[in-house]
């Protein structure tokens, strides 16, 4: 808790506060927002803070770090419900509980355009794209994309329309019958996004109306004798059939409803959702929640509000299989019929389908309680395993983990990645574009990549302030003595390795300057240390690459008579490189610091240089 003369201060600035609805927002000492909370009587919330009532650990830490409060006063506790959900996704605060799966599920996404695009990703932004899923695993994803893709025959390709309409061929998907192809300018933007509509329907479980209208045009089709269109809507029906042939049945096919239910025990607290579209159980997702999630039903109630923020569609029905107040329920209902913008029903079943589905969903979150338990215990054995070999007197919190890369002479990049308390966490990544070698040189960029990191220890940069309880580096004793140089040259003492390989690219063995520690019969030891090691070359090239990208591009722009490393770098900060061979003299003079010279010398070098492909 914070020193008395601040509780003090604090408690007597939210004595003054009104007994109305509004949002808190605690910050730091630095002026961080921190928490963000919503209150029906504003008073009563924020005192009880600054109160000696019990508060959860994580509540605790929290106030330790409260400096002061704002507050914004609202007219409902509506309007504060959303002015909250609003704030937490503009400063994301460290102690606000949010929804995160128990793992990084995929989900498919469709882009807000004239010509929407389709794909898988594990990022699910609150942009004003559609996402479908969560999907249990990338190759059910893929599936269901490759689906709808193929019934549709929307296209694949990374091009942009209508910008590139008319730009190059048709690719071979056009000949295949795979695609609309609207590269050719033959499809309007209304008939692309009909398509896309369809394929949304069929992505989130209401078949219904898009089966029927193929079969209508099969039937069509057939009558006209026209026997391979009426083929070709056949196999697309039996897709369908298939991608939904999963999906159990549990109510009328007019049922559209989500189902939310609790399970808590000693040690897990897990939130799981069920998704039924036309009668069908579509999709489910489930939510590892800490204690502070689940103290108090507001916070319950805020979890679920901000879920449906980023929702495709929110359906008329809202099922909870745990007890909260008729006022909450209220609240949410109203919450989410603004939302959606029509009416939607919060309740709690107590009989028939609603409380058989609530069952469903609770044990659903109690198995998910229990692998998460189970993935918990193993991972705690491997990681005690791993410091048992490594003699670490306790096992490690965070470990960071270092590797070169470069090509050939040019372009070394140093990478960091970091685990800490049991998964990668890729906010810390830093990369290191190494200034000080003289070529490619592994050890002396080691020792410049490691001196300016671990330079920051105990300062207020984000993610190198930290103090790893464990390094390691991808290569051997002599990497691990120059590591050991640089700890000593700056009187830190921490734990380094080094990770050997085999010629085949993957860990052997562990080394600590002096010794090789054998991990190949330590399968989990093994499969721990692998994949950290294969994240930290994953992001040294990546790093790489991108400097090498970036080098080759502006170097092309450099070629061009009055253009030098300012100007290419501005150019390239408007537009791609494809938009500026493109480009009018007059778009280009727009850009801020090139002149009307430098935009007809720019003009006249991709016309020369298009030209002389062309007579090649």
């Amino acid at each position: 808790m914070q020193a008395n003369a601040t509780i003090d201060r604090l408690r007597e600035k939210a004595l003054s506060l009104p007994q109305s609805p509004g949002v808190y927002i605690m910050k730091s000492k630095d002026g961080t927002v921190i928490y963000v909370g919503k209150a029906k009587r504003l008073k009563n919330r924020v005192i009880s803070y600054f109160t000696d009532t019990y508060h959860t650990p994580k509540t605790e830490r929290m106030l330790a770090r409260v400096e002061d409060f704002d507050t914004i006063l609202c007219t409902t506790e509506i309007e504060a419900l959303t002015l909250e959900n609003v704030l937490i996704k503009k400063h994301a605060p460290k102690y606000n509980i949010r929804l995160k799966d128990d793992k990084s599920y995929p989900y498919i996404k469709v882009t807000k355009e004239d010509y929407p695009h389709l794909f898988v990703t594990r990022a699910r932004e609150s942009d004003k794209a559609h996402y479908f899923g969560p999907y249990s695993g990338m190759s059910g994803a893929y599936a269901a994309l490759e689906t709808v893709m193929k019934i549709f025959s929307l296209a694949s390709c990374k091009r942009s329309f209508p910008r590139d309409i008319g730009k190059e061929r048709p690719c071979i998907y056009k000949e295949m019958g795979r695609c609309v192809a609207p590269c050719t300018g033959a499809v309007s933007a209304e008939e692309y996004a009909a398509l896309v509509r369809c394929a949304m329907e069929v992505l989130d479980g209401r078949v219904k109306d898009t089966r029927a209208l193929l079969e209508e045009k099969m039937l069509a089709a057939a009558e006209d004798m026209h026997f391979e269109a009426a083929a070709k809507l056949r196999d697309s029906i039996k897709a369908i059939d298939a991608l939904c042939e999963k999906q159990r049945v549990v109510s009328d096919a007019s049922v559209h409803r989500d189902v939310f239910a609790l399970y808590t025990d000693d040690t897990e607290c897990v939130l799981a959702l069920l998704s039924v579209r036309e009668g069908a159980l579509t999709a489910k997702n489930v939510f590892h929640l800490s204690a502070d999630a689940i103290a108090e039903e507001e916070n319950l109630i805020s979890l679920i509000a901000a879920y449906y923020e980023t929702a495709t569609a929110i359906p008329k029905q809202v099922l909870l299989g745990f007890e909260v107040k008729n006022d909450n329920l209220t609240l949410l209902s109203e919450y989410l019929t603004i939302l959606s913008g029509r009416k939607i029903e919060v309740r709690i079943p107590e009989r028939g389908d609603g409380r058989s589905l609530c069952k469903i969903a609770w044990e659903n979150a109690k198995e998910a309680a229990k692998q998460h338990r189970l993935d918990g215990e193993r991972e705690d054995k491997n990681l005690k395993k791993f410091s048992s070999v490594l003699g670490l007197s306790e096992p490690p919190r965070r470990i960071e983990a270092y590797d070169i890369s470069n090509v050939g002479n040019e372009s070394i990049t140093a990478s960091m990645v970091v685990w800490e308390d049991g998964k990668m966490k890729k906010s810390d990544y830093r990369s290191f574009h190494i200034k000080t070698t003289d070529g490619a040189d592994d050890y002396g960029s080691m020792r410049e990549c490691l001196t300016r990191r671990l330079s920051h220890l105990g300062d207020t940069t984000p993610s190198l302030g930290a103090t790893p309880d464990l390094i390691l580096l991808d290569g051997g004793a002599a990497h691990v003595h120059v590591g050991r140089e640089v700890l000593a040259a700056l009187d830190l003492d921490i734990p380094i390795f080094g990770m050997v390989k085999d010629d085949y690219h993957k860990t052997r063995a562990l080394t600590d300057g002096d010794k090789e520690l054998s991990i190949a019969l330590e399968h989990g030891v093994y499969t721990f240390i692998y994949k950290i090691q294969e994240e930290a070359h994953r992001f040294a090239v990546k790093g790489t690459m991108a400097r090498k990208t970036k080098t080759l591009t502006r170097s092309t722009l450099e070629k061009i008579e009055g253009i030098g490393p300012a100007k290419a770098k501005r150019l390239l900060a408007e537009m791609s490189l494809s938009e500026i061979r493109t480009a009018t003299p007059e778009r280009l003079a727009a850009v801020k610091g090139i002149s009307e010279e430098n935009a007809k010398a720019i003009a006249a070098y991709y016309k020369t240089k298009k030209t002389g492909e062309k007579s090649k």
